[in-house]
């Protein structure tokens, strides 16, 4: 059975790698569907795991930890992710001058 493993640490610095970027992108261009699109992956991986994880047949039993771990690191990154297009929307919205998606962390912007 494959698994997208990311407890790999070379899989995992990648990971991070592109999502870092694709926000530094978004950021950049000031368009919040490019900090959409790892969010959208990431969710889609963590729903990938769950449903290894509840497929997963008798003979592979011992790969259960992995796979929490993987799921575990999933919404984390799907976290960062999240609140990275928050971020984006934001700016997006501040130079548009329209209204942001959402204006209740206005607060942990200031701080940014």
């Amino acid at each position: 059975m494959y698994i997208f493993d990311m407890t790999n640490p070379l899989t995992l610095v990648l990971m991070v790698a592109v999502v870092v970027l694709l926000i530094f992108l978004a950021q950049e261009e000031k368009k919040s569907y490019i900090a959409a699109i790892p969010l959208f992956i990431m969710l889609a991986i963590v729903i990938i795991h769950g449903v290894q994880l509840l497929s997963l047949p008798d003979e592979f039993k011992d790969l259960a930890p992995k796979l929490y771990n993987c799921i575990a690191i999933d919404f984390v990154l799907a976290g960062v992710t999240f609140f990275g297009y928050l971020w984006v929307d934001d700016i997006e919205a501040k130079e548009k001058g329209i209204k942001s998606v959402d204006n209740s962390l206005d607060w942990f912007w200031k701080k940014v």
